[in-house]
């Protein structure tokens, strides 16, 4: 299976559907022909990695690529490009923990409080009842405990990866320890951990179709985020507009 990239602002990206990208995913598992690295980027990832060399090189050397944002959904079709939809990450998730407790598959958590590391356990065991949870560590580790957790996860045998962890602390952990920990997916799940525990709450539906999760996100933590989605986003719109123009000229 080969996959369809292409590249803007210097980052390779991955257009395909939830279904192509699921179906990639279990045959690198099923086959473990290679450590499958996974990321999504947004509009503010996509901002933050034309300034951070590092974030750059995990998202150029993750092996699939998905568009979690209807702003890069909308930007990239405005420029030409055939996006088909948003993957969001969230749902990928959710998607991926189905298959694993249908299909058997080991799963290992990285990241977020314990509190809140151990309430999203206790209701994914509620919803998945046959989910293998093979092993877990909160995500307020210090610099000289990464070898530590990336041998519990090699010993742990896990088959998916799943880290809760901002970025681009997630995105550089799964680049640096890759091959180390000889896991056959690894994905970086952002804040979904807090989604799943019950500690925040998803938009709505009519606001995920909409693309204006991230203003349900601002209402949630505006103190956190206001700024922050106030700047990338408008220099994403510049990003997107300059390319228009340079095709068009």
């Amino acid at each position: 299976m080969s996959l369809y990239q292409i590249e803007f602002q210097g980052l390779k990206i991955h257009p395909w559907t939830m279904q192509e990208s699921l179906d990639f995913i279990e045959v690198n598992i099923l086959k473990r022909k290679k450590y499958l690295q996974h990321v999504v980027v947004n509009s503010a990832k996509i901002v933050y990695a034309q300034k951070d060399q590092m974030l750059k090189r995990a998202i150029n050397n993750s092996d699939l690529v998905n568009i979690d944002g209807m702003a890069v959904v909308w930007g990239l079709k405005l420029i030409g490009y055939n996006v088909k939809e948003r993957v969001s990450g969230i749902d990928l998730f959710h998607k991926l923990l189905q298959l694993a407790s249908e299909k058997g598959y080991r799963v290992y958590f990285l990241g977020a409080k314990s509190d809140i590391l151990d309430n999203m356990i206790m209701n994914l065991k509620n919803k998945f009842i046959d989910l293998n949870i093979v092993g877990f560590y909160h995500g307020y580790f210090q610099k000289d405990e990464e070898e530590y957790i990336a041998r519990q996860i090699r010993d742990s045998r896990a088959d998916m990866l799943f880290i809760g962890i901002t970025s681009p602390k997630k995105e550089l952990f799964i680049d640096k320890h890759l091959e180390f920990i000889n896991i056959p997916f690894s994905m970086g799940v952002g804040g979904s951990f807090d989604i799943i525990s019950g500690k925040t709450k998803r938009a709505p539906k009519w606001m995920q179709k909409k693309g204006l999760e991230w203003i349900y996100r601002i209402i949630q933590e505006p103190r956190r985020l206001w700024k922050r989605y106030a700047y990338t986003n408008t220099v994403f719109i510049y990003m997107v507009m300059k390319e228009i123009f340079r095709k068009i000229i």
